[in-house]
This record gives C-alpha cells, structure tokens and sequence, in this order.
C-alpha cells in the first residue's frame, strides 16, 4: 500500500506535464475580460478605417459577445471529439497533437493588430476554445489512468488546480502595466504559445497511459514497463492484476460508442451521475459571481476593483490546494456535499447583502465576504470533483465516450450561462443569485441520494457496485412478471 501512495519524479512529471493543458483551458477563459475596453477599441478603430464611420453600440455588442461566446462553442465540439482522438492516438499523443491547435490560436490572435483584423482574434478564439474542450477530456483521463488508486483523487485534483492558477495568471498578466494595454494586448492573447511550447518538450519523456497499452493495445510488456517508471517500483503486480481484470469485464462487452452508452441500461445510473455533477458545477453561478464581483467591488468602494478580483483568484487557488488535501480524507461525496451545501449558503447571505446595500452601507463588506465563501466553497468540491470523477466511474471501454458527453455537458452549460446570465441578471438583479440557490440545493439532494463514494476503490470495484444496483432494481421488475405469469 505504501509503494500505491509513492509520488515518484515520472509521475509527477507526467501529471504536471499533462496539467499545462489545463492551466491553458483556465489563462484562455479569464484573459478576455481585463483588455475588453482596449480591444473595444481595437474594434472601433478597424470599423472606422473600413468604413469611414465609427462601429454602432449595437454592433460592438455582437462582436464583443461573439469573441467571448466564441471561446465556449469550440470547447463544445472540443470536448465531444475527445473519443475520436484518445482511442485511435492514446492520451499522451493526443495532448501533443492538440497543441498544433494551441499554435494556430496564439498566431490568429498575436498578429490580428497588426492585420487590422478582427476576425482573426475571433477564429482564434474558436480555435483555443476548441484545443481546451480537447484538453478537459484529455487531462483526467490521463492522470486518473496513470495515478494510483490511493492517489487518484489528490492528482484528480491538480486539474482543477490547474485552470484555476490559468485564471490566475490571465489576471495578473491582464493588468494594465503588464500586458493588459494598448500595446501588449495581442502578447496577453498569445501567451498560450508559450505554455504550449513547454508541454511539446515535455511530453515525449512521459510514459503512456498502462491502461491504454494493456486494455486497448494488447502491449502487456510496453504497459508493465510504463508502470514500472510511474511507481518506482519493479513490482507492479498489484497494479496489473487490477487492469488485467479490468480487461477482461471487458472481453465480455464490446467498444461503447456515445450512442451505445446512452442506450445501455449498465451506463445509464453512471451517466446521469457524470452528466449531472458536471451540471452542478457550471450551473452552481460560479461564472456569474465572477461576472457579478467588479460592480460588487466597486459599490464597496474598492477604489481598484480589479486587485479585488484577483483576491478572489487567489481564494481560488488556495482552496483548491485544500481540496488537494482533503479529497483523498473526506472523500468525493462528502467535499461535494459541503462544497454545494456552502454555496447555498453564500448565495442566500449575496442576495440579502446585495438587496439591502443602498439602505445599508456595510451590507457592501457582506457581499464580498459571500463572495469569497462561494468562491472557496465551490473550489472544495463542485469545482475539482467532477472533472475527475468520470474517470471513476466508468471503465476503461466507455471512459472516453463518457468524457465526451460529460464534457459536452459542462461546455454547454457554460456557454449558456455566459450568454444568458446578463439578461437574466437585468431582469432580476440582486435577486438572480435566487435560482441558483434552488439549483445548488437541488444539486445536494442528487448527490447526496444518487452519488456513490469512491475514494480508495478500483475502477472495477465501482463498476461492479453499479451492476450490483442494476440487479438489486431488476429484481422487483423480474419476480412481478414472473407473478403475473404464475396467475394466468
């Protein structure tokens, strides 16, 4: 059991490799906001020397939605192509083929200034949007294949970890006298060169997934010495047996497609499980209060709203490297519980603050408390778990098929809750963050009645569990046809 929980330099250099794809996933969502005036104009300028007129409000509305929505429409065909690629070039190949995507994206939104062209900074974002849909598939999968059982949790986590030190850095390089100006703008964009570059270095001298070797490739010996590199051991019976008997639950099934999963009566309680946690995270308001937090900042008198924002980055991270500690102790369910629980908590104390801030002036400091609070509580458990989880819960046969889904989900929810929150929030106003506390809460009783606890369990253990509920349903179902028979 010690040699399970051994942190050797391969694995670590392989986890850490693979998460640079997810601190781009996380620098790509936050680096459009802090130079949106100064791209603004950017796009007014441009009109003009087009047009000879200055770009319409309205038209400077679209375009604006469009270069951030565009972002969320390429991680949605992003994250449902993750199947196509991790079967037929495995994890590790596929993350470095992905970062062709990364190049491309840097170059269209590096050189759109200087060609005086807006729509390169769009079509670049659909291309990183759609290199960071493949990423949120890729970067799981390869971490909780290659981590030990009693270590899958913990470096599931480093995921979630990773896109929020992106946000992080997209803040900090996104101020003013760094990158977020008239001048550096284009270099803030295309900084995803860079981590991209790293990652190509990297990832040649990381081992495959064993499980993708042994289970998909039929390479016993390539998956063995894989395992050998990752735990630091020459003994790595363990590990194989485990993936062994993996395999062969699966000889007894044939490949699962995405339509074949959903049809299954073995994957449906799994998939909703998936589909669902992944609901809960971007449905929680977490973009919202991100979106919400500068005028909140700002009705609070923080004279630079900005380095306030960034404060919430920092709870961001920091509680994420809490929850790095504690997935592994307290376990999936339990973190996701408090995690949504806490939310629900903030949300209701937000929208007290924020419907008596004119009447009471300190109600202000009692936002951005909540603020804080939501922000830790969602980065304790809705933010990390559910990235990760998927990996659990399926087997190895319809793991990618479920990350594609699982991921579409979560793009998707994303997407819609980028485009509608403003709209919603001018109807409802402080009162908004009401139907996310009905979601929140609705999400605490799914996963507290539904959700299964999987820390310290192998694949096939939780596999198994789900099959035992199949049958113990079933059951009933079988024992009253067969009554009925009896009686006619």
């Amino acid at each position: 059991m010690e040699a399970d929980k051994k942190l050797t330099f391969q694995l670590m250099l392989a986890v850490g490799t693979a998460v640079i794809g997810s601190l781009q996933f996380g620098y790509n969502t936050g680096v459009i906001n802090a130079p949106q005036k100064i791209i603004e104009s950017f796009y007014n300028e441009t009109w003009f020397d087009r047009n000879g007129e200055p770009i319409p409000p309205s038209s400077l509305t679209s375009l604006w939605s469009i270069s951030v929505a565009i972002f969320s429409v390429g991680g949605i065909f992003g994250s449902f192509s993750v199947g196509l690629f991790v079967n037929r070039f495995g994890r590790r190949n596929s993350m470095l083929f992905a970062n062709v995507l990364a190049f491309i994206s840097a170059a269209l939104m590096g050189f759109s200034k200087a060609a005086a062209s807006w729509e390169m900074l769009i079509m670049g974002r659909l291309v990183v949007g759609l290199y960071s849909g493949l990423s949120t598939g890729f970067v799981p999968l390869y971490v909780g294949e290659v981590a030990p059982t009693a270590l899958r949790g913990a470096l599931g986590t480093l995921h979630q970890l990773g896109i929020v030190i992106g946000i992080l850095v997209a803040q900090v390089f996104g101020l003013d006298v760094i990158m977020g100006n008239a001048s550096a703008w284009p270099w803030l964009l295309s900084f995803t060169f860079f981590p991209a570059l790293i990652q190509c270095i990297l990832l040649p001298f990381c081992p495959k997934s064993p499980r993708y070797l042994l289970i998909n490739c039929n390479e016993e010996d390539k998956a063995k010495a894989a395992l050998k590199k990752l735990r630091g051991t020459s003994d790595v019976s363990a590990d194989m047996q485990e993936m062994k008997e993996e395999s062969r639950q699966m000889m007894k099934e044939k490949k699962v497609t995405i339509v074949e999963l959903f049809r299954s009566p073995l994957y449906r309680q799994p998939l909703i499980i998936a589909v669902i946690l992944q609901l809960s995270q971007q449905l929680s308001g977490i973009n919202a209060v991100f979106y919400y937090s500068t005028s909140i900042f700002e009705k609070a008198g923080v004279e630079q709203p900005v380095y306030a924002t960034i404060g919430a980055g920092v709870i961001n991270t920091a509680f994420t490297v809490v929850s790095l500690f504690l997935v592994e102790r307290a376990g999936r369910r339990s973190l996701h519980l408090v995690g949504l629980l806490g939310m629900a908590v903030s949300a209701i104390l937000m929208t007290i603050a924020l419907a008596l801030l004119n009447q009471l002036l300190w109600m202000s400091y009692v936002s951005i408390i909540a603020i804080f609070a939501f922000v830790a509580f969602f980065e304790i458990g809705p933010g990390p778990i559910p990235w990760f989880i998927v990996a659990e819960l399926f087997g190895q046969g319809p793991r990618p098929s479920a990350f594609a889904v699982a991921g579409f989900s979560n793009w998707t929810a994303n997407f819609i809750v980028g485009m509608c929150f403003q709209y919603v929030e001018a109807v409802c106003g402080p009162y908004v963050f009401i139907i996310f506390t009905v979601l929140l809460v609705g999400f605490f009783i799914f996963t507290y009645f539904k959700v299964p606890e999987t820390k310290g369990r192998t694949f096939d253990e939780i596999s198994a569990g789900f099959a035992q509920r199949n049958v113990e349903k079933s059951l009933p179902e079988e024992l009253n046809a067969l009554g009925a028979d009896s009686q006619l």
